[in-house]
């Protein structure tokens, strides 16, 4: 007889008593998605039927179809998003996977794309700051890869001919300086202008940053990039944020009109982006100064950008 193997869990013996103790989690695992024949008396929990060939099919929405874990304070933890913070943060008991026999960024590109689009935010809060300083790092093994390093989490520098496409994305920084503050937790705005270039824009939620959102708003022009000039390390994206008087003709309805950027902001400000997965992106924010003199410097920790599908 031939083996059957799962890759996280091994099948149970069901012949064996089973007995539970308060510490054992709850593992689900809900039906699959390809098609099956539905026995009398088997419910749908608010599951959509669609009959196809005499067959019947259950398509459970992205929150009820995956592995989950229910935790003592009764939340539900996902075992996709759990792979994630494991990979970037594994338990010492686990030896690591030797790096030369894999490409890191590629393993967690897919662990990201495991994930569905509209679960991906839970890694917001699921990733602490060491973690996003962690996931810039991996991500950096990506150009390793010719092939890998060519690709994208986000399509918003191919503009389609009349059309201005707009994302949203919700963003967590590990830490910064007490004047951005306001920047551990913002969102952030991609949009392309009728002048071709791409642009983007930070919102911030706080009560601080309501003003800035109002009266000195924050622009910044997208451009490809292939490395951060502070450190040589290689990059995707910078966003180029200047003095903040772009001539902008055209931007989201509701936007207000680009001004002088406050400090630090228009102090040569460039914040490199790299790909880490599907609508994920992570970045590094730098000072770099308008001076000659002047150093460049971080401006804040790393920053994870988790695109909102509900908002695009």
């Amino acid at each position: 007889m031939s083996s059957i193997t799962c890759n996280r869990h091994p099948l149970p013996n069901l012949h064996a008593p089973w007995r539970r103790t308060p510490f054992s989690p709850q593992t689900h695992f809900p039906l699959p998605r390809v098609g099956f024949t539905i026995f009398p008396g088997l419910k749908s929990y608010n599951q959509r039927l669609a009959f196809n060939s005499g067959v019947v099919e259950v398509h459970a929405s992205a929150w009820d179809e995956k592995p989950y874990e229910i935790l003592p304070t009764g939340k539900l933890s996902y075992l996709d998003e759990q792979d994630v913070v494991t990979f970037l943060d594994p338990p010492k008991e686990l030896i690591p996977l030797d790096p030369i026999s894999y490409n890191p960024a590629a393993y967690l590109w897919k662990k990201i794309e495991d994930i569905p689009e509209e679960r991906r935010l839970q890694l917001l809060r699921l990733l602490n700051p060491r973690l996003i300083s962690r996931a810039w790092e991996i991500a950096g093994t990506r150009y390793d890869d010719p092939k890998f390093a060519k690709k994208i989490a986000s399509n918003v520098l191919r503009k389609e001919d009349g059309q201005m496409p707009l994302e949203f994305y919700n963003c967590r920084a590990s830490g910064g300086p007490c004047p951005i503050a306001w920047m551990n937790f913002f969102k952030k705005a991609i949009f392309c202008s009728d002048d071709g270039s791409t642009y983007g824009r930070f919102i911030s939620g706080s009560i601080v940053g309501q003003l800035v959102n109002s009266f000195r708003p924050l622009y910044f022009v997208v451009n490809q990039l292939k490395e951060v000039m502070s450190t040589e390390q290689p990059c995707d994206l910078a966003y180029e944020f200047g003095d903040g008087l772009f001539s902008l003709h055209q931007y989201p309805q509701g936007f207000p009109r680009p001004v002088k950027h406050p400090y630090p902001f228009n102090d040569q400000v460039v914040i490199y982006i790299r790909h880490v997965g599907p609508g994920v992106l992570v970045g590094q924010a730098w000072q770099e100064g308008k001076e000659l003199e002047q150093l460049p410097q971080k401006l804040c920790g790393e920053i994870l950008m988790v695109k909102d599908h509900s908002a695009s």
